[in-house]
């Protein structure tokens, strides 16, 4: 079983092989590949001070550092591995590609080597908690599962230890799909909508570049597209697998669909009541779909009793719409994953039939804010605004026709302590505070985790 994983090690022996980015997909990769006898590169635009452990353990690894700036000067190779977060058009990689070198990634390795079925997720929104929610269902069912990808964790150092009847359940972002030239057994899209238009060139090839999770499939693999999302459901016709729709709004000729709130499914065999709309615990029309892509997704390999047990317990994934705790009878929610207008809309701000206290804003990446000003209007209170996106925001809700004076308050912060403290000082009991920043991160924080943590270390030290 792994004798196409032992050919590509030994095949490497001697090669010269760079990693662009010690970040944790490379270096358990660089590690491997050093003990397979590669001679190994480990580049990064940062110094070694700033990179601290890290680079070290590249160092005691066997690799050689290429570091700081002009860190791909001259870099002579046969293959590199770019960390999914470097521009696949920088300048520096299409040099690299037109001399001839080969430009890969771990995941397109994974893809490559993986001797098991891959279920494969992506989407402008959702696809963690699709994927978490696959990846439930088949550990439920009894199934070995290996989760990773965009979700946080490479999968190649795990290699050697997948069966070939386990499932490798992975998310995949369009940073990681440019590049892809293979595609998995089940393909599942959430939505598509602007997003990454900062790194992306132009909408057209954010939508490329998420379309590769089907292109290459084949006759008898499953394809499972959003009907309520226009530009998902036009990748019907840019694959050979079979395709299977998820629908909240209609009914769909093979697929999942919504009908007297119950959650039906629909093929060419059979039609059958799957899951109550209400057993589903965790909140919100967003993971009602959530569900419906994941059902869509399995149903061959899963029972309808494990499909139920776990709508029932699955109780979502970190930083997303996650009470945090409440304090003198208001509820404080953190939702820092909303790094865009959909998902801040079409999630947190669907939850609840009350008016939110909202604090919203951060990085841009040039996508449009308009659409999200009438649902601000029609769903929030006091709006606390923060980071670079701040006057965008604020432009689209007093823009929108559903505006009027102080409906709602708007509001400015310096950073998010000081936001908390002036939701806490405008939220009076029965109140609910959100963190769902509509905007990446990329001007404060690291990433959507560690911005969810510190708001959360905040609202969790209030006395």
């Amino acid at each position: 079983m792994h004798n196409l994983i032992d050919n590509y090690f030994k095949s490497i022996k001697g090669k010269r092989v760079a990693f662009i980015g010690l970040g944790r997909s490379n270096l358990p990769l660089i590690k491997m590949f050093c003990d397979a006898g590669a001679v190994v590169y480990a580049c990064d635009s940062r110094g070694e001070e700033a990179l601290g452990e890290n680079a070290a353990i590249a160092k005691r690894a066997g690799a050689i550092l290429s570091l700081g700036e002009g860190y791909l000067d001259n870099l002579q190779v046969d293959t590199v591995f770019r960390t999914p977060g470097m521009n696949y058009n920088s300048p520096a990689l299409v040099s690299m590609r037109e001399s001839g070198v080969e430009i890969t990634s771990e995941m397109e390795l994974f893809f490559e080597l993986c001797p098991c079925r891959i279920i494969a997720v992506t989407g402008s929104d959702g696809k963690t908690t699709t994927t978490t929610i696959i990846s439930e269902l088949l550990k439920a069912q009894g199934y070995r599962v290996h989760l990773g990808g965009n979700i946080g964790n490479p999968l190649m150092p795990e290699i050697y230890d997948i069966r070939e009847e386990d499932f490798a359940v992975v998310e995949l972002s369009s940073f990681q799909l440019i590049s892809m030239k293979k595609s998995p057994l089940v393909s599942v899209v959430t939505n598509v909508a602007p997003n990454h238009l900062d790194v992306h060139k132009d909408m057209d090839e954010y939508i490329d570049a998420k379309r590769n999770i089907l292109a290459y499939q084949s006759t008898g693999d499953k394809c499972v597209l959003n009907l309520d999302n226009d530009i998902s459901a036009s990748f019907s016709d840019d694959t050979k697998a079979d395709v299977y729709f998820f629908s909240r709004t209609q009914n769909v000729d093979t697929g999942v669909y919504v009908s007297d709130g119950c959650i039906c499914y629909k093929d060419a065999e059979k039609e059958q009541n799957v899951l109550s709309v209400s057993d589903i615990k965790i909140p919100g029309l967003h993971n009602v779909e959530n569900f419906m892509a994941a059902i869509c997704a399995v149903i061959d390999f899963v029972s309808i009793d494990t499909i139920h047990k776990v709508a029932t317990t699955f109780t979502g994934v970190k930083h997303r719409a996650q009470l945090v705790r409440e304090l003198d009878g208001v509820r404080y929610y953190n939702d820092s994953i909303a790094s865009s207008p959909t998902r801040t809309a079409c999630g947190m701000l669907s939850l609840f039939e009350q008016k939110l206290i909202l604090i919203c804003g951060g990085y841009d990446k040039n996508i449009p804010y308009e659409p999200l000003g009438p649902v601000i209007c029609n769903k929030v209170k006091t709006l606390i605004l923060l980071g670079a996106t701040g006057d965008k925001i604020e432009s689209a809700v007093k823009s929108s026709l559903e505006y009027k004076e102080n409906n709602p308050v708007i509001l400015r912060a310096e950073s998010m302590e000081q936001a908390v403290e002036i939701a806490r000082k405008n939220a009076e009991a029965g109140d609910i505070v959100a963190l769902s920043p509509a905007s990446a991160s990329f001007d404060m924080y690291r990433d959507f985790e560690q911005r969810g943590e510190h708001f959360m270390s905040i609202v969790n030290a209030l006395s």
